[in-house]
């Protein structure tokens, strides 16, 4: 199993960063995929959702209304589309994929992609 990010770097505050984090080694279509971050000196917090259709999304309040999570279930990615970037979201960005079923839960992580917004 792999996710692996990529897309992050440094960006100016009010730029834009797409994040992608591509995944094999699992049936990727039926896992709820999730974006967390975590910045220097902070707990790993949630950033975003997108269902296994890709039918429904969930955000932070932090983040509601500048990023927007897509995906596509035959290239087996997930992005995270940045927009009016803060220096407040500076933070390493991690790929979740999580599934919670009869069998029990599924969870996998990603190494995580830097994100620097900085002038």
């Amino acid at each position: 199993v792999q996710l692996v990010e990529s897309g992050g770097g440094l960006a100016q505050p009010g730029g834009s960063l797409r994040l992608s984090c591509a995944a094999s080694g699992f049936t990727f279509s039926t896992y709820n995929m999730k974006w967390y971050r975590q910045a220097p000196g902070k707990e790993r917090e949630y950033v975003a959702t997108i269902n296994s259709s890709g039918g429904f999304t969930n955000y932070a309040d932090s983040v509601q209304g500048r990023f927007t999570i897509s995906r596509d279930n035959a290239k087996n990615t997930v992005d995270l589309q940045m927009a009016s970037l803060k220096p407040e979201d500076t933070a390493v960005y991690y790929c979740n994929a999580l599934r919670v079923d009869w069998t029990g839960k599924n969870e996998y992580w990603g190494q995580g992609t830097q994100v620097t917004v900085s002038s």
